[in-house]
């Protein structure tokens, strides 16, 4: 139920900078994210980690692949039904095909799309977001979450978007590594707030509503200093106030308008993710 806790100081986390050697002796969210979804971009050190959470969580490699589903399906929405051709992508964790970029641009080739993470690990990978069709453009913000005007008033995102026109705002598997003190709310608000009418939200939050275990999984993360607090549907869809939830509005994220039938075979203490899509009046 995590895409990495990418976008912010993550005190588990390495914290050089590009061009210095990255910690693989401790776990880091994001690469064990990798792990869930099959990735090779981990280390023995992240996969001892992520197999204690599974252990707490069986079917964490489940709810990754749901989260990575969810994004697609909502990506290929907006861009298809609704005419967004901006995306803002923040927490973006270790590049995954298809890429949000790599799901726009296929149905509009001339989609612009930045991505913003404050992780050294997504910074080494971020040449592979940068695979932009000729017709649209990617760009990468290396910025914290909880700070939003570094990400709105970098120099990558004005060059990339335009902020008077609609634009996608994904925050996927990011805010359950904010806790309350982070003010998670608030930094929504700060992004929400920037973007004109006619602008979406898409955000998919980990929930324990439907496996009390889930806070077992949560609390293997902060024993190895990665804050994570999953959150009911109410505190999830506070997230969205002041937006219009999008039909079918905000459910566990495999049955967010499903695409196979065997996503909707899955229980929902099998995923335990909540996913909706919002539009800003």
């Amino acid at each position: 139920m995590c895409k990495g806790a990418g976008a912010m100081a993550d005190p588990g986390a390495d914290t050089d900078r590009v061009g210095a050697t990255l910690r693989t002796d401790r776990p880091h969210a994001a690469r064990m994210y990798d792990y869930y979804l099959g990735g090779k971009d981990n280390f023995p050190a992240d996969r001892e980690a992520a197999e204690q959470a599974i252990a707490a969580f069986p079917n964490a490699r489940v709810t990754a692949r749901v989260n990575r589903a969810f994004m697609t399906r909502a990506t290929r929405h907006l861009a298809a039904d609704a005419g967004i051709r901006q995306f803002l992508d923040i927490g973006t964790g270790i590049p995954t095909s298809p890429n949000l970029h790599e799901v726009a641009q296929a149905v509009a080739p001339d989609t612009r799309v930045v991505y913003a993470d404050n992780d050294p690990i997504v910074l080494t990978h971020a040449r592979a977001l940068l695979t932009s069709t000729p017709q649209g453009r990617t760009a990468y913000v290396d910025a914290d979450l909880r700070d939003p005007a570094a990400i709105l008033d970098s120099p990558e995102l004005q060059k990339t978007l335009d902020l008077s026109r609609p634009l996608a705002l994904s925050l996927v598997a990011i805010f359950h590594f904010l806790p309350d003190e982070d003010d998670p709310y608030g930094i929504v608000r700060r992004l929400v707030d920037a973007l004109p009418s006619g602008s979406y939200l898409v955000l998919t939050h980990g929930t324990a509503d439907f496996d009390p275990g889930a806070e077992e999984f949560a609390a293997a993360y902060r024993q190895r200093g990665v804050p994570f607090q999953l959150r009911s549907r109410a505190e999830v869809e506070r997230l969205f106030d002041g937006l219009e939830l999008v039909d079918p509005g905000l459910l566990v994220a495999h049955r967010w308008r499903p695409d196979d039938d065997d996503s909707m075979s899955l229980l929902d203490a099998q995923v335990g993710l909540y996913g909706g899509v919002a539009r800003k009046p």
